[in-house]
């Protein structure tokens, strides 16, 4: 008989192994449709908390400014961080809100989702203007971009984004590693 018990057990573990993978709840994604040009990696999509806490701020309200949209990228730190700013390679985790530039129109909020967004910074994971606005950006910061259509989605447009949209976001920097 104890010949046997490793073969019952071995199938035993791989359906236990099989069961605590799936225990995760499906229906909030970390991927967004906003941020993301393309959809980000699943192993960037579990990272760890920070190892220094960083404020979690509240859900802000963004409003775009009067007048036409800027041509070139809009940067403005409303809150500066702590530590090292973030540079190319890093895995940066966020909490962000996007609205249309043109009416304010929410698109996408990752507080929306329930949790933080990551991605790695210049690795063509997000859109042009998240990617150049986010660099040097500090941990505890939080930052509005104001993003011309052709370091967003461009003439493509994409989800509830119509194509050539300025796009403004609000990010606030979790961790950057």
């Amino acid at each position: 008989m104890a010949v046997h018990a490793p073969r019952l057990l071995i199938p035993a573990l791989l359906l236990a192994a099989a069961l605590a993978a799936g225990c995760g709840s499906s229906s909030t994604s970390t991927t967004s449709s906003a941020p993301s040009s393309s959809p980000a990696p699943a192993a960037s999509t579990s990272t760890p908390a920070p190892s220094t806490p960083v404020r979690v701020r509240p859900k802000p309200k963004v409003v775009p400014p009067k007048g036409p949209a800027p041509k070139k990228l809009v940067i403005k730190d409303l809150a500066v961080g702590k530590g090292r700013g973030a540079a190319p390679g890093d895995t940066l985790q966020v909490n962000y809100v996007g609205v249309l530039y043109k009416n304010g129109k929410e698109f996408d909020s990752s507080f929306s989702h329930g949790m933080p967004f990551s991605f790695v910074l210049q690795a063509n994971q997000v859109i042009k203007g998240w990617d150049q606005g986010l660099l040097g950006m500090r941990p505890g910061g939080r930052r509005e971009l104001i993003i011309p259509a052709r370091l967003a989605y461009g003439s493509q447009g994409q989800g509830g984004i119509p194509p050539n949209s300025p796009l403004v976001f609000v990010i606030d920097l979790l961790k950057a590693t």
